[in-house]
């Protein structure tokens, strides 16, 4: 896991491929996280007039559309970037702890809507969905973090608004979208049994991890 200090998304992309799957902020082991790699200049920050900067936020979108990597809120609930050389041992047995969501229910729903309208930012289809009600917004999201803890959902991008001079602000939306339909349907096969993917999943984490124990390296993978 050592690295130089890193300075750029085009730098973190690298290790990303490198090391396959990386959280982006604090993991519980020491040191595996895009936020603990980064150089000190590429950290949150907050400023004397209340603004702010974090470049570690801003190349989020950039690593996902340029470098290859997917995204979503894959370990343990948190965000995190997979290689896509990963990418179908991980689904591959992550959905095989699952089923597909019964016909009809909320999750169900959200796919349908964005296997028929293509990629939305989270408020839309949150919208569509039906979810307008006071209090919706922590629910639907709730269902969108099992999604894509379960690889049914990925993060395509961010989309941030615009002041009047045509300036981005804020902390963005997040474009989601189906793995299927970003990457194909063959992105998400693999030739090897799920156990097949546990055991290769197991042993890379092992040998990026040598500090993790079983247990922290079990609660990434599952």
């Amino acid at each position: 896991m050592k690295t130089e200090e890193i300075y750029s998304a085009a730098q973190l992309t690298d290790y990303i491929h490198q090391v396959g799957f990386l959280p982006l902020l604090e993991s519980g082991i020491y040191g595996y996280s895009a936020e603990a790699v980064v150089a000190d200049d590429c950290k949150y920050v907050v400023f004397p007039d209340g603004g702010w900067d974090w470049p570690l936020w801003k190349w989020k979108g950039q690593i996902i559309t340029d470098g290859g990597c997917v995204y979503g809120k894959f370990f343990a609930g948190k965000a995190g970037f997979i290689s896509r050389e990963w990418w179908a041992d991980f689904c591959n047995y992550r959905r095989s702890r699952s089923v597909l969501p019964p016909e009809g229910s909320i999750e169900d729903t959200i796919l349908f809507t964005l296997q028929e309208q293509g990629s939305m930012i989270t408020r839309e289809l949150r919208a569509a969905c039906g979810f307008t009600g006071p209090k919706m917004r922590s629910r639907f999201d709730g269902f969108i973090t099992r999604l894509q803890m379960d690889c049914r959902i990925v993060t395509e991008d961010f989309v941030y608004p615009t002041d009047k001079r045509g300036n981005e602000y804020g902390w963005g939306w997040s474009l989601l979208a189906t793995p299927e339909q970003l990457y194909g349907s063959d992105a998400c096969r693999c030739q090897c049994s799920p156990e097949e993917s546990f055991a290769r999943l197991s042993a890379h984490f092992r040998r990026i991890l040598p500090q993790a124990t079983d247990r922290q390296i079990l609660r990434l993978i599952k």
